[in-house]
């Protein structure tokens, strides 16, 4: 019976690099996002002297959103594998937040991330504003500050947490 528990505790602990699938899917997603953030580049390069200061803020806005996703997708493959999957070896762990994500604290960076964006895309519809109906801003703004209320709901219950721990 002890070792049957042993076996099905080393399949359940060997499924973890499982996730490793989904990291490198990230890792493709982010150079996908990385040609697409190129090709966005150019159009702004190319329009530089072209845009109003309106549009140029917007091709700005536009550009600093997807430097946020990108990010954002970056961290969770990092911070996931070294919660999930296997340590960083010593050597390669020159990225200042190795290590000290744990799962708490990553859904923390990860709701603050998706606030920025938001934002960052509110700020866009909002310079815009004559292309959108009062329903459609009003939506936008509901969703948006549903995003700043879960950030916050999750800052404050990993602040209970911490204090319940220490």
């Amino acid at each position: 019976m002890k070792s049957l528990e042993l076996l099905v505790e080393r399949i359940i602990l060997s499924s973890r690099w499982v996730l490793v699938i989904f990291y490198l899917g990230l890792v493709a997603a982010l150079g996908v996002y990385a040609l697409s953030f190129l090709s966005k580049f150019v159009k702004v390069a190319k329009n530089v002297f072209i845009y109003d200061d309106a549009e140029m803020i917007l091709a700005m806005l536009g550009l600093i959103d997807a430097a946020l996703v990108a990010s954002l997708i970056l961290m969770v493959m990092i911070a996931g594998y070294e919660n999930f999957v296997s340590r960083f070896d010593e050597g390669q762990a020159d990225v200042s937040f190795i290590g000290k994500l744990d799962s708490g604290s990553l859904k923390i960076k990860v709701a603050s991330s998706i606030v920025a964006i938001s934002s960052i895309h509110l700020l866009q519809v909002f310079l815009n504003v004559q292309q959108y109906s009062d329903a459609k801003l009003m939506w936008l703004t509901i969703m948006h500050l549903a995003f700043v209320v879960s950030a916050l709901l999750l800052g404050f219950l990993e602040q209970i947490m911490a204090r319940l721990k220490g």
